[in-house]
């Protein structure tokens, strides 16, 4: 597989206002015009205790037919890592762990629901090495053996690498190294593959080359499964606060975003992910987008970009 024909997932609720102010109307506008932009495979759709913040029935009844879904709980596990400090599937704390391990079983139960009550199918479990500033590559490498072993359909399994705790800065998620997430998924002795965001690495590494270099070595061990573009910026903005993790578009898409994810770095993390099986998008919409169409024009605006980088990569 080549980059100018590697699928695209689009992040749903990244985007979508309706996550927060439930509307919808809008929210199946968004869904049908988004999952029928040229390339794009699918969405990367939250878990937040459930498929759905406001009402799953209307979700499985509205996902586009023949859509391929990832699923991430990090908005979930975010909430709860608030809430009990040792939650998490790389906790050492025995608690915190296996609260984090049934908060995945009811995951994986409403993984099983998707082909049996919609026409889309999940593709991708994201997973996330929580607890901040404190988890083990023991811990984690338990619990994937767990994990591996349950039922989860035709759905892969990936660690999603967030930025790493670093001492003496402030941090966005602060969650193992990546040579710890890799180690303790070597040590599991299963499938797990890594996903790899642009814009969370350079939150971590605050380096553009490091960033290159980072999606390279994880490609060259076979274990990178896929590759999401989402900015970030060095420097307060519309979008947020500096080094903030609000997935900001690409530079050309939006200059007054001032992201670091400019046209030269997205072609160099294009080239250094090779033959990834997915790619991912994930950026927000614009201050000012209101509507469905809005929104789509913003991804759609992004997805040019990656389109015209994938075919020279």
């Amino acid at each position: 597989m080549t980059a100018g024909n590697t699928p695209i997932l689009v992040s749903a609720y990244a985007a979508s206002p309706a996550h927060t102010r439930w509307n919808p109307r809008l929210e199946h506008e968004l869904l049908s015009s988004v999952c029928s932009l040229p390339g794009v495979a699918g969405l990367e759709v939250p878990w937040l205790g459930a498929l759905h913040p406001h009402d799953v029935p209307w979700f499985l009844d509205n996902v586009p037919t023949g859509a391929q879904l990832s699923l991430t709980a990090l908005p979930w596990v975010m909430r709860r890592c608030g809430e009990d400090s040792g939650y998490g599937i790389a906790s050492p704390d025995h608690a915190g762990r296996a609260s984090a391990l049934a908060d995945l079983r009811s995951l994986a139960a409403d993984v099983r629901r998707v082909p049996h009550d919609s026409g889309a199918s999940v593709e991708i479990i994201n997973l996330h090495t929580a607890p901040r500033n404190g988890g083990s590559v023991q811990a984690l490498s338990e619990s994937l053996s767990e994990i591996a072993d349950w039922d989860w359909g035709d759905a892969g399994l990936v660690v999603e690498h967030c930025d790493a705790a670093i001492p003496g800065r402030q941090v966005e998620k602060g969650f193992l190294r990546l040579d710890e997430e890799f180690a303790a998924i070597e040590r599991s002795k299963t499938s797990v593959g890594l996903w790899l965001n642009w814009g969370r690495s350079v939150i971590e590494l605050r380096d553009f080359d490091a960033v290159t270099a980072q999606i390279s070595s994880v490609a060259q061990s076979g274990r990178l499964v896929g590759l999401t573009f989402s900015g970030a910026s060095a420097v307060d903005g519309p979008y947020g606060m500096a080094w903030a993790d609000a997935h900001l578009p690409m530079l050309s898409a939006d200059p007054t975003s001032a992201s670091l994810l400019d046209d030269a770095h997205l072609q160099s993390a294009l080239v250094a992910a090779g033959d990834v099986p997915w790619h991912g998008l994930k950026v927000s919409r614009r201050p000012s987008d209101l509507t469905a169409d809005d929104v789509t024009r913003t991804i759609s605006e992004n997805l040019l970009r990656v389109h015209a980088s994938m075919l020279t990569a």
